[in-house]
């Protein structure tokens, strides 16, 4: 038995997103293809069609999820589950074909689609990693070594290996970025898991090297865009004052469902999601 940790980012163009999230899903090698194939059944359910079909990219989370998407949905009262789904198809097939009716279904198809989403990760024991840092936290100098966030990532992820029964194996797969970027990743988390410590303890259970996929034709790097883009926008720990959107709230909760913890034979509460104020690794900041 192995887990795959799919990991994607949102909010790392540092714009308009509050908080820079790094995210990853986690899954077990037996639930991969169930998963997969559920969610692509779920999208001809809710849209009459793939995603990738209607957009011919990924739909990222920031298109299925932005404030218009639920103001447009709430315009007209819930529309029939079986007409939705053909208002929606109607109007990803021709963008022209317009109206108040077809856009409310379309926006409330891609919220159902979502929370069902989720709910599908849950039922298939999902388990659910992330550290939120401010857009102003401080950064790395050069590409030399691999940030905390990536770090904390996997900790937990050895934490959660280490806690699982038979001391299953696990491995990364990130979205790919452009080449140059991939190499510098790669050069930075092999770097940790060969030359420090505690990378050199989590290889024991993680594989050091990591996959890069393209994301718009992996569907569980799209289900960890919503993740990250969820916790981005919506899920607020002690500490994290940004303002949130409570329209999210649903898919929070959901969200909440799938993060892990542990609790340690000393009765401490281990999470799977932290915030962190300074992206530097330790032995960068200043004494």
């Amino acid at each position: 038995m192995s887990w795959a940790l799919f990991i994607d980012e949102s909010g790392q163009d540092q714009r308009q997103s509050p908080y820079e999230v790094l995210a990853g899903v986690a899954i077990e090698d037996r639930q991969i293809w169930p998963l997969i194939r559920q969610l692509s059944d779920a999208q001809e359910h809710f849209f009459g069609l793939r995603l990738y079909e209607a957009y011919g990219q990924e739909a990222k989370a920031k298109e299925l999820l932005p404030r218009k998407t639920f103001r447009l949905a709430a315009q007209l009262d819930p529309i029939e589950a079986g007409l939705r789904t053909t208002l929606a198809k109607e109007i990803l097939l021709d963008g022209t074909a317009v109206t108040k009716q077809r856009l409310t279904a379309l926006a409330q198809a891609k919220i159902a689609y979502c929370e069902f989403a989720l709910e599908l990760a849950r039922r298939h024991g999902a388990q659910a990693f992330a550290t939120m840092a401010p857009q102003e936290a401080m950064r790395p100098p050069n590409d030399d070594a691999m940030r905390k966030d990536y770090a904390f990532l996997f900790e937990r992820f050895y934490y959660f290996l280490n806690s699982s029964p038979g001391d299953p194996m696990g491995y990364l797969i990130f979205d790919e970025l452009d080449k140059a970027k991939s190499h510098v990743l790669l050069g930075q988390v092999s770097s940790y898991f060969i030359k420090t410590r505690n990378g050199r303890v989590r290889s024991r259970l993680i594989i050091p090297e990591p996959f890069f996929v393209h994301s718009d034709l992996t569907t569980l790097i799209q289900l960890t865009d919503i993740v990250a883009y969820v916790i981005s926008w919506g899920l607020r720990l002690k500490g994290m004052n940004a303002p949130n959107r409570a329209d999210l709230l649903p898919l929070v909760n959901r969200v909440k469902r799938l993060r892990f913890s542990r609790e340690t034979e000393g009765g401490e509460k281990i999470w799977g999601f932290k915030h962190i104020l300074d992206l530097r690794p330790t032995g960068l900041k200043p004494a």
